[in-house]
């Protein structure tokens, strides 16, 4: 069962506006000069005045807990948290911010490090690099846009990676584009791969690296994959101690177990934060988040979004 994560009373210190559509806000708490500790790939939850949560990446410097950086792209077509961010966030605004969490941890490895970032999905990556500069750790960065003048947070990346490190690829220099499947097709002896950014560079990346092995593949989404746009079916969850709950086709796995009394913690309740996860036993489940590794899959289940053939058994 998840766990209720400590909420903080934070102070914005600082905004300033990025390329691409993207704020960049700067947290710190009113009274403590340090936040709690985070690892490259963390995100917290941003909880807004209408009850609404989002979760964003810090992209600072997790050796400077003075302070947590989030960069925010206004999405036209979401669910309204990043058009409030932008129309009301200023110095001074007091924001409810969860400790972090980290769902896209930097393995230890004695191998290169490849990162690939399309957009905004450079904000946990960014975090990434500034720890294996500061490890000096053998990495390349390949950060993909669709131009120069649309690349958040390039600035920043060209001033603490040298160019030995990082590749630039813009969808109006031909010179600079690069095909993610050439670029994946030889995987370097020990490498790990990390990558982060819209559906569909998740999806191209997802693809040209279906062939390197497990555990090398690490990633993190912004939204869930496409659907197979199959309707849902019913279908039925056990619990622990026996209780048969029914899932219409209608209603979430989620929505079903809290209705049978079962208190579990969710957040975005659009498979992409992990907060709901929890194990299964048996059964066969239909996995639509965007969370669990290709490994996690085999034990664990994302109820806001993931449904099952037939019984599912699940460890809550």
């Amino acid at each position: 069962m998840g766990s209720p994560r400590i909420i903080m009373k934070l102070i914005v210190a600082g905004v300033h506006d990025e390329p691409g559509d993207v704020r960049v806000i700067e947290l710190r708490h009113p009274r403590k000069p340090l936040l709690p500790r985070f690892e490259p790939g963390s995100h917290v939850d941003v909880h807004l005045p209408d009850g609404k949560v989002r979760q964003y990446s810090l992209c600072g410097d997790p050796e400077d807990l003075s302070r947590y950086t989030i960069a925010v792209k206004r999405e036209t077509g979401g669910r309204g948290g990043s058009a409030w961010i932008h129309d009301t966030i200023a110095p001074g605004v007091e924001l409810s911010v969860s400790a972090p969490r980290n769902h896209f941890p930097l393995r230890e490895c004695d191998g290169p490090v490849l990162l690939l970032a399309g957009g905004i999905g450079i904000t946990p990556i960014l975090a990434m690099a500034r720890a294996l500069c500061r490890q000096s750790k053998t990495f390349e960065l390949h950060y993909f846009s669709r131009s120069r003048s649309l690349a958040p947070l390039l600035g920043t990346l060209e001033k603490i990676i040298g160019s030995e490190s990082l590749r630039l690829h813009f969808d109006d220099q031909v010179e600079t584009r690069q095909d993610i499947d050439s670029l994946l097709l030889a995987r370097p002896r020990g490498a790990q791969l990390y990558y982060c950014g819209p559906p569909g560079f998740m999806a191209a990346v997802g693809q040209a690296s279906g062939h390197w092995p497990d555990g090398t593949v690490n990633f993190e989404a912004f939204q869930p994959p496409a659907g197979d746009d199959a309707p849902p079916e019913p279908f039925t969850i056990v619990l622990r101690n026996g209780t048969v709950v029914p899932v219409p086709a209608d209603e979430s796995a989620l929505s079903a177990i809290r209705a049978a009394g079962v208190l579990l913690m969710a957040s975005c309740e659009n498979g992409v934060c992990g907060t709901c996860e929890c194990g299964y036993l048996e059964g066969q489940p239909i996995h639509r988040d965007a969370v669990l590794s290709n490994d996690a899959r085999d034990r664990r289940f994302i109820p806001c979004v993931s449904r099952a053939t037939g019984v599912l058994k699940l460890d809550l």
